[in-house]
């Protein structure tokens, strides 16, 4: 009988499907339990509420002392929804030990005093930060340490006020939204893969993040993320599948943020190694690298997810259609219904290069979108 690995997140699917590519056997629990976390794995729970897009730590606690209790368990991956609540990463449970970064790892990276400050000694740029609201906030961002996806991210106004310790402002910077999903042994590196970010407003939020396009191939973008990492890395004990967010711009890197557990950008290269990503976090948290470089294919992949616009529902038709379509992921269940803004579902594309698979999944999204039933009833 297969080893079995638990995976916990907001939205756990990748890390359940490159588990399960491993040959691990998979428990899977996060917020959504969408058709294909489900068939990727041998059982999951829910970990908290959709609607308030957190984890709940009783939830979890459960789940996981639940999860400890299979036979032949190796231990647990944190995905996302960790940075905003780390004390859940340090919970000692018999037989069931992360697999990740830990608790205080976690909160040093996503200090923002200390992460800013790590940046300005390493000589690594990023733009303006202020840990007090500007005088005039006209072109800057508030932001929370805490948060992920770009929900955390507003417009700053005269009455923004920072959540305490890990509220900071940032001043507006021109570039392409970038991330660098990497490997890292607590201090090495190997990158995986560079990629473009589709960051866009949704609702009041201004960048939200929607999915991305990848590998970007950049030599000379990849030697400076390199770069970056050499520092990074050792600077705050990095380990595992992560990943660095930053603007491209004339030639440089901006850094905004590190994303110290797997990100959502996996998805877009599952076989950069034999035996998937996930395998290869496991390896680099106990200490391997891998010796070769990644394999891409050629072309780009991309994926976007599809939020919606007003209150919805999908119809028996249109999620036959879905789990039926090879470009159709994270999949609700017939009659789901989802209030304005809510995730629906994701797709995914081939392409030669990054404007064609953009391009094309804006069209898959429009073609779907247009087929949800309006739900009158969420719309109070």
């Amino acid at each position: 009988m297969a080893a079995t690995l638990v995976v916990a997140g907001l939205w756990a699917r990748p890390l359940a499907e490159s588990a399960h590519q491993a040959g691990w056997r998979v428990v899977a629990l996060d917020l959504f339990g969408d058709a294909d976390t489900r068939q990727a794995s041998a059982w999951w729970t829910r970990i908290g509420d959709p609607a308030s897009f957190a984890i709940d730590p009783s939830l979890l606690r459960d789940a996981l002392q639940r999860a400890s209790r299979e036979r032949d368990v190796v231990g647990w991956v944190a995905g996302s929804g960790f940075e905003a609540q780390p004390d859940a990463l340090d919970q000692q449970l018999p037989g069931l030990p992360l697999l990740g970064m830990e608790a205080d790892a976690v909160r040093a990276v996503r200090d923002p005093a200390r992460f800013f400050a790590t940046l300005d000694a390493a000589g690594l740029a990023h733009p303006e930060v202020t840990l007090r609201p500007p005088a005039d906030p006209r072109g800057w961002l508030m932001k929370n340490a805490a948060g992920s996806g770009g929900w955390h991210i507003r417009r700053a106004d005269h009455d923004s006020e920072g959540a305490a310790g890990t509220g900071y402002w940032q001043r507006v910077q021109d570039g392409t939204p970038m991330s660098a999903l990497f490997l890292a042994d607590g201090e090495r590196a190997r990158l995986v893969a560079l990629n473009q970010l589709l960051v866009r407003p949704l609702g009041p939020l201004p960048h939200v993040y929607h999915g991305a396009v990848g590998p970007v191939r950049d030599d000379a973008l990849a030697h400076e993320v390199q770069r970056m990492l050499s520092r990074l890395v050792p600077a705050f004990g990095l380990r595992g599948l992560a990943s660095i967010d930053f603007l491209a711009h004339d030639g440089e890197a901006w850094v905004l943020e590190v994303n110290p557990r797997p990100s959502a950008t996996m998805v877009l290269h599952a076989a950069a190694w034999p035996g998937g990503l996930v395998r290869a976090h496991v390896d680099a948290v106990q200490g391997r690298l891998p010796a070769a470089p990644p394999s891409h294919p050629p072309g780009v992949r991309g994926c976007l997810t599809l939020f919606a616009t007003e209150p919805c529902r999908v119809g028996l038709g249109l999620a036959a259609e879905l789990a039926r379509s090879a470009d159709c992921h994270d999949l609700p269940r017939p009659g789901a219904r989802f209030a304005s803004g809510e995730p629906v579902c994701s797709v995914s594309a081939e392409a030669s290069g990054v404007d064609a698979a953009v391009a094309a999944l804006d069209a898959r999204a429009h073609q779907l979108r247009a087929q949800l039933r309006p739900c009158e009833e969420l719309a109070a």
